[in-house]
């Protein structure tokens, strides 16, 4: 499913009103739960919908996560995270092809979509990462440009 993504016209098959902030040029990563199973699970936002990114762990068949697909059934973001930028890219390429108007691979099976997106009125949101004793707030030139124009 590596297939190349062009934004510019890709459409997703899942509803996206106009004024959603996650169409599929932009499905941010998180961590969900839902009344009927109170575990945490990976997922990215689609318009109104989340995609829970375990049930579509199987698809992640490129060259940079295959095999590493068990970070998607974690309770937290870290282990996908500690896999660097290279994953995250393949994992955004992988996730807009699954997501697509003209991919077939989830939007033509009723099973697989039924498991996989749920409507994010029936979530309920978590922390997305487990945070160490240090989280360091002062961490890149903006931030440190913006604390100085405060003094």
């Amino acid at each position: 499913f590596m297939k190349k993504a062009r934004l510019d016209i890709m459409a997703s098959f899942v509803p996206v009103p106009a004024s959603s902030d996650f169409p599929i040029k932009n499905i941010p990563w998180g961590v969900f739960s839902t009344a009927a199973n109170a575990a945490h699970r990976i997922a990215v936002a689609i318009g109104e919908h989340v995609l829970d990114v375990s049930a579509v762990a199987h698809l992640f068949t490129g060259p940079v996560l295959q095999g590493k697909t068990s970070v998607f059934a974690q309770p937290t973001l870290n282990g996908f995270m500690a896999l660097g930028r290279p994953a995250w890219s393949e994992a955004r390429k992988t996730l807009q092809t699954i997501l697509s108007a003209d991919e077939a691979v989830l939007r033509d099976n009723a099973e697989l979509r039924a498991k996989a997106l749920i409507p994010q009125a029936a979530v309920m949101m978590h922390l997305p990462a487990e945070i160490g004793d240090y989280t360091d707030f002062y961490s890149s030139k903006e931030h440190a440009s913006n604390l100085g124009r405060m003094f």
